[in-house]
């Protein structure tokens, strides 16, 4: 298959952001043309993900509400940074607060993929009255470390293809619990993750150089230790929150995904049948899920 990309419907805006240090943000504005009557949505993705990864989503709920679909630092179109240890979901989570005050957005609802559940955990911590609503889609309050080395093995590194069908098969390696169901939604996911370059071949759309906080042993500790994340997750006390998690995650433990119903009572819980890490939110279970909650925030 050529480099050749398929072009995504346009239903959406293009916007670059300042954020606190200067560094160009990029997202995407879903509904800005719609009769809003509902809470905006602020869609944030997994470690290595970009905007793309929302866009269906975005879509279904764009006709009642703003959907905002950022790239952070270091992927996509946002701006890579030359220090490499501003990749840390604490910088993530201040460019997100500067993102929301130049869209003039003082509430949301934030759907989490992974390190996305992790920022909106932290966005609880440190400003409570912005959150309407969580998604958490496949992460809670324990990481366990163990599982993010393979990771960061498999993502850590560009390996560039010559064509789509190498791309699709290097992604299929990169994400082996991702489970999608067709031909095409693994080209739409390789075309989410490579990127052409200026030497005719596809690299990986992200910075390499965001792993390397993770592979520092003392930011490693620091940055996913268990009692941190712990706190941000009885942030989310108030907050109505939707935790998600596929059925062979390796990221949320079936035992974690109890302990953060008897953490939080209220907690709305649903497992996606034969999902790894992470759910991608178009099974039907995901889906179904997502409507109801949304229709109460």
């Amino acid at each position: 298959m050529s480099l050749k990309q398929e072009k995504m419907s346009v239903s959406f805006h293009e916007h670059w952001t300042p954020a606190k240090d200067g560094l160009r943000l990029y997202w995407r504005e879903y509904g800005a043309d719609s009769p809003l009557d509902k809470t905006p949505l602020l869609c944030l993705t997994g470690l290595t993900r970009n905007a793309k990864d929302f866009h269906f989503l975005a879509k279904r709920y764009a006709g009642t509400r703003k959907v905002i679909c950022p790239d952070y630092r270091g992927r996509g179109l946002s701006e890579y940074d030359k220090e490499w240890q501003h990749y840390t979901p604490y910088i993530y989570t201040e460019d997100m607060q500067c993102l929301l005050a130049a869209c003039g957005i003082e509430r949301v609802v934030v759907i989490g993929t992974s390190l996305g559940g992790v920022v909106a955990m932290v966005l609880a911590m440190e400003c409570p009255a912005l959150l309407a609503g969580v998604v958490l889609n496949d992460v809670g309050p324990v990481i366990d470390t163990s599982s993010l080395r393979p990771i960061i093995d498999r993502l850590g590194a560009d390996r560039p293809q010559t064509d789509w069908d190498g791309a699709v098969r290097e992604t299929q390696r990169m994400f082996p619990n991702l489970v999608l169901p067709s031909e095409k939604a693994w080209l739409a996911m390789a075309q989410s993750t490579f990127r052409a370059g200026t030497d005719g071949v596809l690299h990986v759309d992200w910075d390499v150089n965001l792993f390397r906080p993770l592979r520092e042993e003392t930011s490693f500790t620091d940055l996913w230790l268990e009692a941190t994340v712990a706190s941000a997750f009885q942030a989310l006390g108030p907050v109505p929150t939707l935790a998600l998690r596929g059925e062979t995650s390796d990221v949320l433990s079936r035992a974690t995904f109890e302990r953060m119903a008897d953490a939080k009572p209220d907690l709305v819980r649903v497992t996606i049948p034969g999902a790894g890490h992470a759910p991608h939110l178009r099974e039907p279970q995901s889906l179904a899920a997502l409507d109801c909650f949304l229709a109460m925030v």
